[in-house]
């Protein structure tokens, strides 16, 4: 009984970082963040998904609330995408 579940709770991590590690995330460093125009400036490595290469830009934010959870200074990994033709940020956390 303790394989299976020890089996079952191995699968799960691997699933929920294999969910996050889609070839999407970008690893970047805050530079700035504007709350109240819900825009954050990133220096960042390539983003793939976008065919961009490195650079620093201002990138607008999916949920303001992101805002919160980074300051500039802070080493992040992020996810970003066009939303209604905007370069956005989807997804973002501080880097381990």
């Amino acid at each position: 009984m303790f394989r299976i579940l020890a089996s079952a709770t191995a699968a799960l991590i691997f699933a929920v970082g294999l969910a996050w590690a889609d070839g999407n995330q970008v690893k970047g460093e805050v530079i700035k963040i504007d709350k109240s125009a819900g825009k954050i400036t990133l220096k960042h490595g390539p983003i793939k998904n976008l065919d961009m290469d490195s650079m620093t830009m201002v990138f607008r934010v999916a949920d303001p609330t992101m805002l919160d959870k980074v300051k500039a200074g802070d080493k992040v990994e992020f996810d970003a995408d066009r939303v209604n033709g905007a370069i956005t940020v989807t997804k973002i956390g501080k880097a381990n």
